[in-house]
């Protein structure tokens, strides 16, 4: 619903072209299962996008990075055996890609510039020259993109623009026009005469294919920003020599639900999981804010540099406070366990399973198994398994989640597991058990409210009352008065430790502002209603001692252990 706000307020910055990444597992998130209603609606957004007279540079993939989980890959991918691997010739992978791609593509050929549409131009992959050097898989890619979508259509790639990466990534042999990406520190025209070489004569205008205007933030991370000065400083020696540049980000928006990416370090036990804010620092901020120095900025230097009409300047969105508000404890996470897991998806086992190999792709999965120790019997649970999010950049892409090793103790392994799905894509109003949705995810099954004997795990529940923490649901109410306007507004979760927060059944995300730096998470008004709003929201150690949750008008990233 803020689709055409969002794309009118980069037109008002000069923008005469978008560009998009198609996330494939957001349209195939089990397999030969098509989602393309609500967010996924690649169809319509295009052609919004042409009402508005905006032309379109379309990320196809299939991997797009994007601090996407799995960098856009579905992560059912990962419990195909033998393993796939990604990004690559194996031809079991490159078969999905093409059953991929052939329900995509034909979707969007008619929307193509030379069909009449906007899209002028199409991506293969993304930034490949820093992850491989597999041109075999890169030709295949050309020659699908063009079986579906012709021949007269621009294909191109985004790479770092260095040698290495270039020479990696550039596909020139298939005439596929080669974009840099760099530091905005940098100076662009060395690297813009770098690029020259991976094109053809005559074929080379300087494109900065992501031009940073910010940068991703990691939870426990302080809040990534530039100046507004020195990104339209590097903006200017760009465009005021007739070069080319996309905005990454123009708009970052929100990690809705559990789609969130991650990365690593230097090995993969460095794992840094992206806030569920993906405001970038952008001129366009998370929530639509356009009267900022940086917004300003960027437009003045468009004008000046292209002589782009400067379009009179949007009104921000309007955004309330509507205040505090009392939670109340519903449930202790065991006391509802046979309620909010299905009995048909419980996975059984000698070792324990990956939550893909049980089916269950984003959330959580609690994992039991029986130990004979001094007593009748001994459990071993360790629970709170939770899938913070996929590496989607970097060597470490094939990431699964779970428990991905034997477990053992006193040098006994343990076997016969059980593990339970706690995806949440089920979960509503705690007291009706009803179902909820997380973004567009509607195939999942409904929840049993008749779930069997749990007695040993309630025993567990006994023992962590005692002597731990365990999660516990919370769920209160506001009210939006019918004669009053709907506002966007933000979710204060200081004081809270952990968890996940839904508003009307909508996931808005994780919240961790034990660990910073995001405090608050964006509500869209389009998620809110006049009259009663109920917040239900999982919290994974010890809630607020207040019980309160602030409904403010403004961001706040300035939570974590030091502040």
């Amino acid at each position: 619903q803020y689709w055409k706000d969002r794309l009118l307020r980069a037109k008002a910055l000069g923008l005469n072209t978008i560009q998009t990444y198609v996330p494939w597992n957001l349209h195939e998130p089990e397999p030969q299962s098509w989602e393309f209603k609500g967010f996924a609606d690649i169809e319509s957004y295009l052609r919004l996008a042409q009402e508005l007279e905006m032309l379109v540079m379309l990320r196809v993939g299939p991997y797009i990075c994007g601090e996407w989980d799995l960098g856009g890959f579905p992560p059912w991918l990962l419990t195909i055996e033998p393993a796939l691997k990604l990004r690559s010739s194996d031809s079991t992978y490159l078969f999905l890609v093409e059953r991929w791609w052939r329900v995509l593509l034909p979707k969007v050929a008619p929307l193509l510039y030379e069909n009449g549409g906007p899209i002028i131009m199409v991506q293969i992959e993304n930034e490949f020259g820093s992850f491989g050097d597999d041109k075999n898989y890169l030709h295949y890619l050309v020659q699908l993109a063009r079986r579906y979508l012709g021949n007269d259509i621009v294909l191109y790639t985004t790479d770092g623009g260095t040698t290495n990466t270039l020479k990696n990534g550039a596909i020139l042999q298939d005439d596929v026009f080669a974009a840099v990406d760099f530091s905005t520190g940098d100076d662009p025209w060395p690297i813009f005469r770098l690029q020259k070489k991976y094109n053809l004569p005559g074929k080379s205008a300087p494109l900065s294919a992501e031009f940073y205007t910010g940068w991703l933030t990691h939870w426990g991370e302080s809040i990534a920003t530039t100046t507004a000065s020195s990104t339209a400083k590097a903006l200017k020696s760009i465009l005021c020599r007739n070069g080319s540049a996309v905005l990454y980000m123009a708009h970052g928006g929100t990690n809705f639900g559990f789609y969130n990416g991650a990365n690593t370090g230097q090995t993969e036990f460095e794992y840094k999981a992206d806030l569920t804010s993906y405001d970038y620092d952008a001129p366009i901020k998370e929530h639509g804010d356009v009267h900022n120095p940086k917004y300003k900025a960027l437009r003045r230097v468009i004008h000046e540099c292209t002589g782009t009409p400067l379009h009179p300047l949007p009104a921000d969105i309007e955004r309330a406070s509507y205040g505090l508000v009392k939670l109340q404890k519903v449930a202790s996470f065991f006391d509802i366990f046979d309620k909010i897991c299905d009995p048909l998806k419980v996975a059984v086992s000698e070792q324990p399973l990956s939550m893909e190999l049980t089916g269950q792709m984003f959330g959580f999965l609690l994992y039991v198994s029986e130990y004979q120790g001094k007593g009748p019997y001994s459990i071993l649970s360790i629970p709170k398994v939770e899938n913070m999010g996929r590496v989607n950049y970097g060597p470490y892409i094939f990431d699964q989640k779970g428990i991905l090793s034997t477990v053992e103790i006193d040098g006994v392994t343990l076997h016969h597991w059980k593990m339970y799905p706690l995806s949440f894509n089920l979960l509503d109003n705690l007291s009706k058990f009803q179902p909820i949705q997380q973004i567009t995810d509607a195939r999942a099954s409904k929840v049993s409210s008749h779930g069997g004997s749990q007695t040993k795990l309630r025993d567990l529940s006994f023992y962590l009352n005692g002597n731990s923490e365990e999660p516990e649901f919370y769920e209160g109410h506001f009210h939006i008065d019918s004669n009053s306007t709907i506002k966007d507004t933000f979710i204060s979760f200081r004081g809270w430790n952990k968890g996940v927060a839904f508003v009307n059944n909508f996931n808005i995300g994780r919240f961790w502002p034990v660990m910073g730096p995001q405090c608050a998470l964006y509500v869209p008004a389009p998620i809110l209603r006049s009259g009663d709003n109920i917040v239900v929201i999982f919290e994974l150690h010890v809630p607020n001692p207040e019980r309160t949750i602030n409904l403010v008008k403004d961001p706040d990233f300035t939570c974590g252990p030091n502040r």
